[in-house]
């Protein structure tokens, strides 16, 4: 059998309680907000990977996008930076961030080979952050039609968090990124297990899950066609509040828009992830992977289609 083409939970019920043990205290006590500072910044560039995990096929110009209408995440700013410290230190991207919409407009848009979608929270009424930030139903839907239609040409599209929530009402939008945003269960120590340990994404777990505070994001729309390559699976037999049993809750994924590749990345809602070698170089491959340089299989798993 083919193991690109398995999708099995490798990593037992046991070694999941096991980490949980080990890490739950630290974890619990850390994830509590905190401002992004120097002293942070220097920190996670210590830990960043020094070597893209490919050699980049040019100079690539990243987008990262961190406007928000609605929720404020706290770690909207902690995320912009992890992004353009790994692009810095490795020499795989270089990276403009802005909050202004004007760079979704089809003549500025074409400047960026990847968009990185930081937390983009949408108001919760129409759940449309170019609406909120227009105020004008045409340009909210030209400007969204000339993002999906960027990335249809062949661009790259990263969704860290809660930015799955910027159209989340847009079935376009919906299939372009895998998903919408449903519900989450509150925040708690989450068990993210490795939904193929061979794929070349997750390699830098080591085989191993990754377990961390976060809040246990479940989709809707879209996701429910499985139409994209799952990298990581939380295991819901570890966490409280959820009863949705026997559906399949991945949270980190892959997959192919048009002549474009999208990577979503749910983890994490708390900067103290990030304080994670593996989850920095998983991000890395990410990253790699929209832009082209890395690649791998990201067909969706046909049994679940």
């Amino acid at each position: 059998m083919n193991k690109t083409r398995t999708f099995l939970l490798t990593t037992s019920t046991s070694a999941a309680a096991a980490l949980l043990t080990a890490t739950g205290a630290a974890n619990a006590a850390g994830a509590k907000p905190f401002k992004l500072t120097d002293a942070w910044k220097a920190k996670i560039e210590a830990m960043a990977p020094a070597t893209p995990t490919v050699a980049p096929s040019k100079q690539h110009r990243v987008l990262v996008f961190s406007k928000m209408t609605g929720f404020r995440h706290w770690v909207t700013p902690h995320t912009a930076a992890v992004v353009k410290i790994l692009g810095e230190k490795s020499g795989a991207y270089s990276v403009v961030a802005s909050d202004d919409i004007e760079n979704f407009e089809p003549e500025n848009i074409s400047r960026f080979d990847v968009i990185v979608l930081n937390n983009n929270c949408s108001n919760g009424k129409k759940r449309d952050l170019f609406w909120d930030a227009t105020k004008d139903a045409s340009r909210a839907a030209r400007l969204e039609q000339s993002l999906i239609d960027h990335v249809a040409a062949g661009a790259g599209l990263v969704v860290m968090h809660g930015a799955i929530v910027m159209q989340n009402n847009s079935p376009a939008f919906s299939r372009m990124v895998g998903g919408s945003f449903d519900r989450h269960p509150r925040q708690q120590e989450v068990v993210c297990r490795l939904v193929d340990p061979d794929h070349p994404l997750v390699q830098p777990f080591q085989g191993k899950p990754f377990v961390h505070i976060d809040e246990p994001y479940l989709f809707k729309n879209a996701y429910t066609n499985t139409n994209f390559r799952p990298l990581l699976e939380m295991d819901v037999s570890t966490l409280q509040g959820y009863t949705d049993n026997g559906v399949r809750r991945y949270v980190a994924w892959i997959k192919r828009h048009g002549q474009g590749r999208v990577f979503y990345c749910s983890p994490s809602h708390n900067a103290q992830s990030f304080e994670r070698p593996e989850l920095l170089r998983f991000i890395l491959n990410g990253i790699q992977y929209a832009a082209g340089d890395l690649d791998c299989d990201d067909t969706p798993p046909a049994n679940e289609r």
